[in-house]
């Protein structure tokens, strides 16, 4: 695997790769589910790239920039061991050098949910993903389901921007109690993490009622709210049309993409299915989700 530290050099591998290139972009704190990426990725394409970079444009004032998890030695051993081609670690002041003064705004699907929470969050992360589709050149694209707006927002910018790239949707990967996976769960304490594995029992509850034939949108997101633990402070509950992100507020038999972000101590926890349940694979988040 080979370990990439300047433009020159990826643009150099990116000029000799022949054959189809998957990519997977992270801030590194890898976990099970940056290696799922991994594998969807290893297994679509001939050469799989990966990045990693803490990208300081997606952090508002007040956020875990300077003490967000970084482990550079752990994360290139993981994606050495699953397979990974190549690795771009990035610092921001090669990113973002003196004089650097050009924004990505994707607008609509931007102003709710995560973007009503974090103003400019979606500015950074689509400036970012813009410049590293354009040093990858990639085929394909792999990201998370548990990021479910930041897929939106990442598909309105490749289909708005012509970038001739496949965005494949990848199930969030769980803990053993139904926890999403995320970089951020280190900051739990052990009462915390007991605690946070409520947020997917919420989600379950919603999906339990709308299989039983309940649409109401207000009963739906009360089921969330009624299954979280109440040490939970929440900060949103959302039924969205899973494209447009257009809020549901009538029941509806079409698809819906149930979100939630809630906050244990300082640490916001988010998670989020398509309802109904049985659209959470593959094959149905990357068609529906943001489609």
């Amino acid at each position: 695997m080979q370990v990439l530290e300047s433009i020159s050099a990826l643009r150099a591998l990116r000029r000799a790769l022949r054959g189809s290139v998957g990519v997977v972009l992270t801030m590194g704190a890898l976990h099970e589910g940056h290696i799922a990426l991994v594998r969807a990725a290893r297994a679509e394409n001939d050469f799989v790239l990966a990045t990693i970079f803490v990208n300081p444009l997606q952090f508002g004032a007040g956020e875990d920039l300077d003490k967000y998890p970084r482990d550079l030695p752990r994360d290139l051993a993981m994606f050495e061991r699953a397979g990974v081609d190549a690795v771009f670690t990035p610092t921001p002041a090669l990113m973002y050098p003196p004089g650097f003064q050009t924004m990505v705004r994707v607008e609509h699907v931007t102003q709710g949910l995560e973007g009503a929470r974090r103003p400019r969050h979606f500015d950074g992360v689509a400036t970012v993903v813009a410049k590293l589709f354009n040093l990858t050149q990639p085929d394909a694209a792999y990201f998370g389901q548990k990021d479910a707006q930041q897929v939106v927002v990442i598909k309105r910018m490749v289909r708005d921007l012509d970038f001739p790239i496949r965005i494949v949707v990848c199930p969030t990967q769980r803990e053993p109690d139904g926890l999403a996976m995320s970089s951020r769960n280190v900051y739990l304490s052990p009462d915390q993490r007991a605690r946070a594995s409520s947020l997917y029992r919420g989600l379950l509850a919603a999906a339990s009622a709308y299989d039983r034939g309940v649409r109401d949108p207000e009963s739906l997101m009360h089921a969330v709210e009624t299954a979280l633990d109440p040490a939970f402070t929440i900060e949103y509950i959302r039924l969205n049309d899973p494209v447009t992100l257009v809020t549901v507020e009538q029941a509806t038999h079409t698809p819906m993409l149930l979100s939630l972000a809630a906050r244990l101590g300082s640490t916001t926890l988010i998670d989020n299915l398509l309802l109904p349940f049985a659209l959470n694979d593959g094959s149905a988040l990357s068609e529906i989700l943001g489609g």
